[in-house]
């Protein structure tokens, strides 16, 4: 009896080694399994970044004397960290790429002149864009952008910004105004209501297009964009113009079509410098028709609503106030409607 209870015993003991022996084992063979499952994993990104660096090293170009990425109607969601091999490029041409996202290690390309962006998915803009002080070109039209940070005032280059068809930018910060060589900003097909404050602080701006917004009245101090000569304001809800316009004296070129002006100020009528205006599609309170002319096409009729528009416009509403001195003294020629 004895003798079978050390049996026993023996063969417990001997089958509990065996066990943990075989665990170990096992152990040692998942860790092997997973070593080799990351080292593939690691040999496998590696391989897809050399790929993914030489199909972009091919998208290459040298042009005027700058060395461009550009990329045209090719699936790229996300751009790879291998990019940072071309740390040197100067210009990024990305288009209908279905970007998603601007990767933080933008702010490593010091050298970038242009980034445009147009076209694609994207949805924020990241503040290491702030660190591009050589950019002078921001292009990012027609993408889903909500809001545009404040650090893109550090770029202190920056010349040329484009935010048009994103649809749900509403305001600016106010440290944009910072930027002293900003002369062209196009925010058409967005949410604003009112012209932004740091706009207004821009003296150099020259050219800018707020068109299908949401915009109602222009400020008193938009004459404090001195330097303007284009504005856009075409399919807005502005219902007035202030008299302070007149300031504007490099203005020549005024768009407010498809809006809900009644009226046009008298004072634009000494806006001298002025070269196009287009009053087309506003319920504007008078009447007036210019005289037709033979063989007109369809840039002339665009000027039914134009600079001698606006001038008889203004000639007949001070007519009906008994102000028709003061209207023709001064005032460039007009077209009689009679003639």
């Amino acid at each position: 009896m004895a003798e079978t209870a050390v049996c026993l015993g023996t063969f417990s003991a001997v089958k509990t080694l065996w066990e943990v022996r075989i665990h170990k084992i096992n152990e040692e063979l998942q860790r092997e399994k997973e070593f080799r499952q990351r080292s593939a994993g690691r040999l496998l990104l590696v391989w897809e970044e050399r790929a993914a660096l030489a199909k972009l090293k091919e998208k290459v170009i040298n042009e005027g004397g700058r060395a461009i990425l550009r990329i045209e109607e090719e699936e790229w969601k996300t751009l790879p960290s291998c990019l940072l091999k071309l740390i040197h490029l100067q210009e990024w041409q990305l288009h209908r790429t279905s970007l998603q996202k601007i990767p933080q290690f933008i702010g490593r390309f010091h050298s970038l002149v242009v980034l445009d962006l147009s076209r694609n998915s994207i949805e924020s803009v990241p503040k290491e864009i702030g660190q591009l002080t050589s950019l002078q070109e921001l292009l990012l039209s027609y993408n889903r952008i909500k809001s545009v940070p404040k650090e893109i005032s550090n770029c202190i280059s920056l010349e040329r910004l484009e935010l048009a068809v994103n649809r749900s930018i509403c305001d600016l910060p106010p440290q944009l105004s910072d930027l002293k060589k900003l002369s062209h900003i196009d925010l058409c097909m967005n949410q604003f209501t009112v012209i932004p404050s740091a706009l207004l602080n821009m003296p150099n701006l020259e050219w800018l297009d707020m068109g299908g917004n949401k915009l109602q009245e222009l400020p008193d101090a938009i004459d404090r964009m001195e330097n303007l000569h284009t504005l856009w304001l075409q399919r807005n809800e502005i219902n007035s113009l202030p008299e302070t316009i007149v300031n504007m004296k490099n203005l020549s070129t005024l768009v407010l079509s498809n809006n809900k002006l009644k009226d046009i100020p008298a004072c634009m009528k000494d806006m001298t410098n002025l070269r196009f205006v287009n009053f087309r599609d506003n319920p504007l309170e008078l009447e007036v028709t210019l005289p037709l002319r033979e063989n007109t096409d369809e840039e002339e009729q665009q000027e039914m609503f134009g600079i001698d528009f606006m001038h008889m416009y203004i000639q007949e509403s001070l007519k009906k106030t008994g102000n028709v001195e003061s209207c023709t003294s001064g005032s460039p020629p007009v077209m009689n409607p009679n003639e």
